[in-house]
């Protein structure tokens, strides 16, 4: 019994600073991301495309921001690793807008509604593939 509540009172914890600073970092990257694809879909590409061109651009800045505010790791080959994960992050992301548009949800809307699953996938993805804690950190 005493062990099912410590687990209870772990799982009721605050979430971690570097959670914190995801968001924080995220919230930043993604108004850049949506501002972008925004602009696009505006200029009448394919909301693929839209996706796809705003993602590629994100990734750099993301990776950055990333690596060394969230995850303390400059360790700059990791690049394709990220770009690994923004790889599916991209798949999931036209998946939910294929299927929400299919609703007839606006596409605007659409993209406001997945940032933040999409975010959470990108936290989890990026912590334990890219910017795991045993790794060594390189400047």
């Amino acid at each position: 019994m005493e062990m099912m509540s410590r687990y209870s009172i772990k799982l009721m914890r605050y979430p971690s600073k570097r959670f914190v600073k995801f968001l924080i970092v995220g919230g930043i990257n993604t108004l850049f991301g949506y501002s972008m694809f925004a602009l696009l879909i505006l200029l009448k590409f394919s909301y693929e495309n839209a996706a796809l061109i705003s993602t590629m651009c994100g990734i750099l800045f993301n990776f950055k921001t990333t690596g060394v505010i969230v995850f303390k790791n400059k360790n700059n080959t990791l690049i394709f690793k990220f770009i690994g994960v923004y790889a599916i992050i991209y798949f999931m992301q036209i998946f939910l807008l294929k299927q929400l548009i299919a609703y007839k949800i606006n596409i605007f809307l659409a993209e406001a509604l997945i940032l933040l699953p999409l975010a959470l996938g990108a936290y989890t993805l990026n912590k334990i593939f890219v910017f795991p804690k045993s790794q060594p950190r390189k400047m």
